[in-house]
């Protein structure tokens, strides 16, 4: 087992962006390694609390190390982010000054050859759990799903163009034996693409996301998501999100328009009538994004755009 090793995206520009204070409560739904709560802590203090989840146990049991020097300030529940409020429940907390989600999976789980992450781990198994205790993993989709699934959820999550392909051998493939590891997957997702397609970013990529988005139900009430926490923020706080595909960036780029400017009347009215009011001001028109030299430092950050709103 790998030491837990994750380096924190735009650590700096998230801080910033939820303007931390002495004795408030903030909420981390991706603890992660805890880099982001560690700062989160640290610059709150002495006072300020941390309520955190994480479905991962390896990267709950690094966090509670990383933060340890703030024990009493902080709990870590191992939850989907998207159970927050039987989590703020549970922790006795109606609001929060602040809240920073971080989608996606860290490096650390990418290198752990165990968890079948990475399409460069040709004997990693076909896993891609974030909770090694649920039962849904990648061998099983490529290994019972039906073709027309297959192809739906290769193109959807994966956007990836030659999906009917893909998923058309798939089906063949595992008629002969099932697929086992993430080298046998890689070389039929190559063998499937014209190879004129195949330069650039690697052509197992796409795949491997939407296998991994599909076990983990990622994108899942995402957006009702955004929406709820958002407003379980504090007025004056700040709801702080990074993404690092693109499907995920416009789901959470949605909810806060629908946010900032939730008046569903008819352009023709000459005033609002419906009564909705304005929740959040959107304080990125764009999207922030990770400057060159952290891109250079962790390639990681090349992909990841950073999203924040405050509650009015």
């Amino acid at each position: 087992m790998l030491e837990f090793s994750h380096k924190p995206v735009m650590l700096e520009e998230c801080m910033q962006a939820l303007r931390l204070k002495d004795g408030g409560i903030w909420f981390d739904g991706t603890v992660g390694g805890g880099g982001h709560s560690y700062e989160i802590l640290r610059r709150s203090g002495p006072n300020g609390k941390l309520i955190a989840t994480d479905l991962d146990d390896e990267a709950i049991e690094a966090a509670k190390k990383r933060l340890a020097p703030y024990d009493g300030r902080f709990t870590i529940y191992k939850s989907n982010y998207k159970n927050f409020e039987r989590v703020f429940e549970d922790a006795g907390i109606e609001e929060r000054d602040g809240a920073i989600l971080e989608f996606g999976i860290s490096s650390h789980q990418i290198d752990d050859e165990d968890r079948g992450f990475s399409y460069r781990k040709a004997d990693a198994p076909l896993d891609m759990r974030m909770d090694r205790n649920a039962p849904l993993t990648a061998e099983t989709i490529v290994n019972t799903y039906s073709e027309e699934k297959l192809e739906r959820i290769i193109k959807t999550y994966g956007e990836e163009t030659f999906a009917r392909q893909i998923a058309r051998n798939i089906v063949r493939a595992r008629q002969d034996k099932p697929l086992k590891t993430s080298g046998e997957l890689s070389k039929l997702i190559q063998s499937s693409i014209p190879a004129k397609f195949r330069y650039g970013a690697p052509c197992e990529r796409k795949t491997f996301q939407a296998l991994r988005i599909e076990v983990n139900a990622e994108l899942d009430g995402l957006y009702e998501l955004t929406l709820a926490l958002t407003r379980k923020i504090k007025k004056g706080g700040r709801m702080v999100i990074l993404t690092f595909q693109s499907l995920e960036d416009r789901i959470v780029k949605e909810a806060f328009r629908y946010l900032e400017n939730p008046c569903r009347c008819p352009s023709s009215f000459p005033v609002c009538v419906c009564g909705k009011k304005p929740e959040i001001r959107i304080i990125t028109k764009k999207p922030i994004v990770a400057t060159q030299e952290e891109q250079m430092e962790n390639s990681r950050s090349k992909c990841a755009k950073l999203r924040v709103a405050e509650r009015i």
